[in-house]
């Protein structure tokens, strides 16, 4: 243990930690700025404000109404001004970036091919302009003195009826950037069974997906996307508290899918603010991250919209260790969990873990006895 190891860390601190990123939407972290400039070369009038600083309060307070369906509706004005190469280029570019400044060391960012093609690009054009723009956005990174490794999750609607063919859009990328599948979308009314097609390609084809789940509809959700369609992750899980029991006395109980998800390491990509803005939360400290992690399930932290929630993954990790009293130790274990939650192979994450993370938390936590600040999760993943 070290002095670093029993303190709350600082947001510098927090910033420059070696970070892993799970849950984050491509269409819900452009910068105002950039929302303005290709809403301005797109010729869409649609956006409710024109100056960068007050669109970026504007989408927060949209987000902010604790339901998730008016949370998704943000993503109308995102979306519109991400129909071409170019703007798809661009965004994905500042993304990485973005993460990359923020001490974001390996991140899979995800996004809905089907919802960018209303300028005429094609499904597979759409997903290369992607993942070109991740790519050029780890070569700025890099030039700036971070690293980071950004993978892409295909995302199919889950109220539309394409999952087979992003499915198979996604099987058709996994070696050139694209790291699994995912469903998202409003989930009442719209079961992840009705896309048990895809699932079943999915795992036929030894490919990996994740299913938004248990975010505001409840344990049934998340019983289906384990139990019928397989899912290797959740997308939130948040409501599987519906199935821990804790009594007067402080003894906890769990329930038998709660205790399946905890034993079968079942990751949960958790994402406190956004949790709040939908209602699924009702404050930090009441999270139930906070037991979650007590009770040692595979809990992850992460962003879900940068741009909805007004957040970056520092700042996720800030409103926790101020609501927990988490340390350096503490965000070392969820961004452990998350890169050996990541859809990359094995070495590869193992390499992550002991060549880029520990090393870089270490450096942070012995950096007292030197009285001075150590490296940057850049500088230390540049040296790996």
């Amino acid at each position: 243990m070290t002095s670093q190891s029993l303190t709350t860390p600082t947001a510098d601190q927090l910033r420059r930690a070696p970070k892993v990123l799970l849950h984050d939407h491509l269409d819900g972290g452009l910068r105002p700025g950039t929302v303005v400039d290709l809403a301005r070369d797109g010729g869409y009038a649609g956006l409710p404000e024109t100056d960068p600083e007050r669109l970026g309060t504007w989408f927060r307070e949209a987000a902010d109404s604790g339901s998730l369906e008016r949370y998704l509706e943000t993503f109308a004005h995102t979306c519109a001004v991400m129909q071409t190469r170019d703007a798809l280029f661009r965004v994905a570019a500042e993304c990485a970036e973005d993460l990359a400044e923020d001490g974001v060391v390996y991140a899979e960012v995800r996004y809905a091919p089907e919802q960018h093609l209303e300028a005429g690009l094609t499904l597979d054009e759409v997903v290369d302009a992607v993942n070109e723009g991740f790519r050029e956005g780890e070569r700025r990174a890099r030039a700036n003195g971070h690293r980071i490794r950004v993978g892409a999750l295909l995302t199919a609607m889950r109220h539309a009826a394409r999952s087979l063919e992003i499915a198979e859009l996604a099987n058709a990328h996994r070696d050139a950037g694209v790291v699994g599948f995912d469903i998202a979308g409003a989930e009442a009314g719209f079961p992840p069974t009705r896309h048990l097609d895809a699932f079943e390609y999915l795992k036929r084809e030894n490919n990996h997906f994740t299913i938004h789940a248990g975010e505001a509809f409840g344990l049934p959700s998340i019983w289906q996307a384990l139990q019928w369609c397989g899912a290797d992750r959740l997308g939130h899980g948040v409501r599987i508290i519906d199935d821990i029991a804790i009594a007067d006395d402080g003894t906890v109980t769990l329930g038998r899918l709660a205790a399946y998800v905890r034993d079968k390491r079942v990751p949960l990509e958790m994402c406190p603010t956004s949790n709040l803005q939908t209602g699924a939360a009702t404050s930090y400290a009441e999270h139930p991250i906070g037991l979650l992690r007590r009770l040692h399930f595979r809990a992850t932290v992460n962003t879900d919209n940068r741009l909805m929630s007004g957040t970056t993954l520092s700042r996720e990790f800030a409103h926790l260790t101020e609501a927990f009293g988490y340390t350096l130790d503490d965000v070392q274990w969820f961004t452990v969990n998350a890169m050996k939650s990541a859809f990359i192979p094995f070495d590869e994450r193992l390499a992550m873990i002991n060549d880029v993370i520990k090393p870089g938390f270490a450096a942070l936590k012995s950096a007292w006895l030197f009285g001075s600040t150590g490296p940057t999760s850049g500088s230390a993943a540049q040296d790996a």
